[in-house]
């Protein structure tokens, strides 16, 4: 019989600020600030990561401080740090105030703006989404507002300007947040139920409503791609090259939403799942590839 390996407080600590979702808000951050950078700047691109990197350790943190007694009870989460003990509550409120603390500074060596958006993400999610996960569906709403803010802030970062193309990058990755969150909460809605979350819209469960809402809702993707390109003040942010890709990418995720409504099997909730995490860095790639001068 052998002993189960106990994990190191490193492991715990990557564990308590999700390192791999913190890789993937500071690709969307750094994109953000690659549409709107004129030259490239890396110590301004590390400051931006790491503050990002620390401000979305620090929401994570404060939100399984928040969860530790759901997450002992879901099967997805009761091996975390705060619910086997591994870590204490006092370590991991040290531990992500420090990192929400640095985050921000991070960010106000670039500008104001973008720490202010920063901090806006850090509260939003950790007591505003957090809580409002066991009272209403309107959960995903709010969570989508933080989960859209690194894209603009990094535009922010790159211009120092808040206007319309640092909001169309947001509305880019604010819809994508419906069908990633839902597609998730449908593999999860087991775990979720046994604590009460209501993730899925409408809360109406694994049924043809909530596959319809989802597939309704990754369609509006497409257009919502095409704000960059048909920004109302005439100057658009990129060619017509990241436009058709953005369209091609749209209809791609579509087609697993679609797949989803038609078999509501969780081996497509799992592939739509899949498709969106490759579909936003993909548009986003394209943006920076095919941006043009505004």
């Amino acid at each position: 019989m052998t002993l189960e390996k106990k994990p190191s407080f490193l492991t715990d600590v990557a564990t308590l600020f999700k390192v791999r979702l913190g890789c993937f808000v500071v690709l969307s951050s750094v994109l953000g600030w690659l549409v709107g950078a004129e030259n490239i700047d890396i110590e301004a691109m590390v400051l931006l990561s790491v503050g990002g990197f620390l401000l979305t350790g620090a929401s994570n943190g404060l939100n399984q401080i928040m969860e530790r007694d759901t997450d002992a009870i879901m099967s997805r989460t009761k091996n975390r740090p705060l619910p086997t003990g591994r870590m204490s509550i006092t370590r991991a409120l040290l531990l992500s105030v420090s990192a929400g603390i640095i985050g921000i500074t991070g960010l106000g060596l670039l500008n104001y703006t973008a720490a202010i958006l920063g901090f806006i993400a850090l509260i939003l999610y950790a007591f505003c989404y957090t809580p409002l996960k066991s009272r209403s569906t309107l959960c995903v709403f709010v969570g989508a507002i933080p989960g859209a803010l690194p894209p603009m802030i990094g535009y922010v970062a790159a211009t120092g300007e808040l206007g319309v193309e640092a909001c169309a990058l947001f509305a880019v990755q604010f819809m994508w947040q419906f069908p990633h969150f839902w597609a998730i909460a449908w593999l999860a809605h087991d775990d979720y139920s046994k604590v009460n979350y209501k993730m899925l819209p409408f809360n109406s469960g694994l049924s043809n409503r909530t596959a319809s809402t989802i597939l309704l809702y990754t369609l509006f993707c497409i257009p919502t791609s095409m704000l960059p390109w048909a920004l109302p003040t005439g100057r658009p942010m990129v060619g017509d090259i990241a436009l058709t890709v953005a369209i091609a990418a749209g209809l791609g995720f579509s087609w697993y939403a679609w797949k989803l409504s038609l078999s509501l099997d969780r081996t497509d909730a799992r592939k739509l799942m899949f498709a969106s995490f490759f579909y936003l860095p993909i548009v986003q790639i394209i943006y920076v590839l095919d941006k043009t001068a505004i």
